[in-house]
């Protein structure tokens, strides 16, 4: 069959989203492009896409940031945000560029949420929280969704996620994907966040048991399928973040492990080849090669030689004028072993 016949193009937003597996919003990471590439690899996998700041949304490039390839969906919207008036119209904009879902960042712990009251420091205003949700899913008929944490600083878990979950269930909100472990706003910076606290993988589970109406998803240090089927028997879905993108072809046995699908994944061959054709497109629309190219460098994780594969593209990619070769000679280097 044709590379391109296997993915999924639906002009509209999905009916429905399937969350049994979830790639992460990712800051200067799931871009249009990284979600492109990842659509080749899996059919089913949802996308969210990087935070995107209500005001970004409703004074910048609207195009620039909510464009997208109809092959992306099913595909989330994270908005960076806390005025409810503000976050409605950008959910409203969701709606209309035919996202499947918008969801509410409760998690990032950076700096620029922190000045800007949003991300993690909304685990402190559940109530909040809960006027963004109802006031959102009133205006729109997509999934109105919560991505957080277990806590922020000196929260005791048990009580401040459980709290943000009842508010905001209340309020609508009926998917909630959680980083099993908290954030600290003082001390540690946004990569040390990543790792340093503690998962508490438990919490979620009885989070689950506690709103079984409720649908879970569970994030943070998931690295294999065997630790997403462990953790499937759970809660509802799983939300795989750095290691979807250092290594994008994990994805290859999603479709048919957690999915149940029978069609065989493309090949790394196979991907690299689709994703040439797509790159072809964005440089004549003029993009870049290294915005494209830094996406599929982790395309042969693991494989024999693969550090040739990276280092051709690291050393021509960025280079004017540079155009598709430089995968194809990436791939040459690397299969010949010169």
């Amino acid at each position: 069959m044709p590379i391109q016949a296997h993915i999924n193009s639906p002009s509209q937003a999905s009916p429905s989203i399937d969350r049994r597996f979830c790639v992460a919003p990712m800051l200067d990471c799931t871009d249009r492009h990284e979600r492109y590439l990842l659509r080749l690899i899996s059919n089913n996998a949802v996308m969210y896409t990087e935070m995107i700041t209500t005001g970004a949304l409703l004074f910048g490039d609207t195009q620039r940031f909510l464009g997208f390839d109809p092959a992306e969906h099913p595909i989330a919207l994270q908005l960076g945000g806390s005025e409810p008036e503000a976050m409605t119209k950008c959910a409203e904009l969701a709606q209309q560029w035919n996202y499947d879902e918008v969801n509410i960042n409760v998690g990032c712990p950076s700096d620029r949420v922190q000045s800007g009251s949003f991300g993690a420091c909304l685990m402190q205003n559940p109530e909040l929280v809960a006027d963004n949700v109802k006031l959102m899913q009133a205006a729109v008929d997509i999934p109105v969704s919560i991505k957080c944490r277990i806590g922020v600083d000196e929260q005791e878990p048990r009580e401040a996620l459980w709290r943000l979950v009842d508010k905001s269930a209340d309020a609508g909100c009926k998917v909630f994907l959680v980083h099993a472990r908290k954030a600290w706003l003082q001390g540690l910076s946004p990569k040390q966040n990543r790792d340093v606290p503690p998962l508490e993988y438990e919490l979620v589970y009885l989070l689950k048991e506690s709103f079984p109406e409720l649908e879970i998803v569970i994030n943070g240090g998931i690295n294999t399928l065997d630790e997403c089927d462990t953790h499937l028997q759970h809660v509802d879905g799983v939300m795989v973040g750095r290691e979807a993108y250092s290594n994008p072809y994990l994805l290859a046995d999603v479709d048919r492990r957690i999915y149940g699908c029978e069609q065989p994944a493309l090949s790394r061959e196979q991907v690299m080849r689709a994703y040439m054709l797509y790159a072809e497109k964005q440089l004549a629309a003029g993009c870049r090669l290294n915005t494209l190219s830094r996406h599929i460098v982790g395309l042969y994780h693991g494989q024999p030689r693969s550090r040739l594969w990276r280092r051709h593209i690291s050393e021509n990619a960025h280079l004017a004028g540079s155009h598709v070769q430089v995968l194809s000679e990436a791939y040459a280097a690397m299969v010949g072993g010169e």
